[in-house]
Parts: structure tokens; sequence; C-alpha cells
């Protein structure tokens, strides 16, 4: 019998034993917008659907990067940034795998531009984070989408922090 077998089977027989799962998304330092904390980046081995099965919302967890609600943009632009696809990619799955659940994505925008200007772009940025996670596996069923523009701004301030803070779109799921 070769030496090494008996380490990798004792160190396989250790982490069989284990007992208690863990549900906390490593961190990416990356995804922090102004007036934010961290959002945690996906993760292969802490799917959605697992956590669930222990009895926790992974909607309300906030160890779960599916508590995370907010997608946030660069001034005039509807593009999703690199730290904020994990997220939407943890929301896709989710609802890839609860074929009940059903969101909103709220479209928002800061208080520069007119009403009008303002409307489109929220619902663009809506429509990107949609399409995005239907291509993910989300069906059109599940995601709706709507713009309020500069209606509901998060700061009420006029500056950069309060308009970065602004720029977002909001998850909201059905029957919370």
């Amino acid at each position: 019998m070769p030496k090494f077998l008996p380490a990798l089977l004792a160190s396989l027989l250790l982490a069989a034993c284990q007992s208690t799962p863990t549900t906390t998304a490593p961190v990416d330092e990356r995804s922090t917008a102004p007036g934010t904390t961290a959002v945690p980046a996906a993760s292969s081995s802490t799917p959605a659907a697992s956590v669930t099965s222990l009895g926790i919302n992974p909607l309300k967890d906030p160890n779960n990067i599916l508590s995370k609600r907010n997608v946030y943009f660069d001034f005039d632009s509807f593009i999703v940034k690199e730290e904020y696809k994990a997220l939407v990619t943890a929301h896709a799955k989710y609802l890839a795998g609860n074929k009940g659940a059903k969101m909103t994505i709220q479209g928002n925008a800061d208080e520069r531009g007119t009403h009008e200007y303002n409307l489109a772009l929220g619902q663009k940025r809506a429509d990107a984070v949609k399409k995005m996670m239907i291509l993910l596996g989300a069906t059109e069923a599940q995601v709706e989408t709507v713009s309020f523009g500069k209606e509901k701004p998060r700061n009420p301030g006029h500056d950069e922090s309060a308009w970065a803070e602004n720029r977002r779109d909001d998850v909201v799921y059905q029957g919370e």
C-alpha cells in the first residue's frame, strides 16, 4: 500500500465528518459602492438553494449574497459594472432554482437630467439587469422592471457622493 494512502483516507474522513456547513460567501472588496457594504462574491461552494434546506431564508440571511439588493451604475450608464456581476448572477441562479419566486427590478437615476431622460435611463438600467438574469437562467415571467427615474433618491444630497447612491437598481422580491 502506498505511503500517502493512509493520510489521504484520513483527510477525506475528516472532511466528510464536518457537521456545520458554512453559509458565508467570500467578500469581494471591489464591490463597495458609496454608502454600502462589500458584496460577497459568488461561490460555487455555497449555492443559494443549499441554505434553504437548513431552514434559513437566503434572501434574508445577511451572510448570503442574496440579501444584497442594489446594483450601482456609473454616471449616464446602464452597463452592469464588473463588481456587481456576481450579485446579479446569484439572484439569477436563485430564480432559476425557485421557479415560483418573482422580483421587480426598480431602476433609479440621480437628479441630474430631465424627468423624461431619467425615467428612460432608470428603465434601461432595470432592463440591463433583467436581461443578464434571463441569460443566466431566470425566466421572463419571474422578473418585472420599472423605472422611478429620479423620484426615489436614496440620498437627498446634491453632490457626487449622493448622486452615486442614487444611480442604482433595487431588487425587490414579491411577498417580502
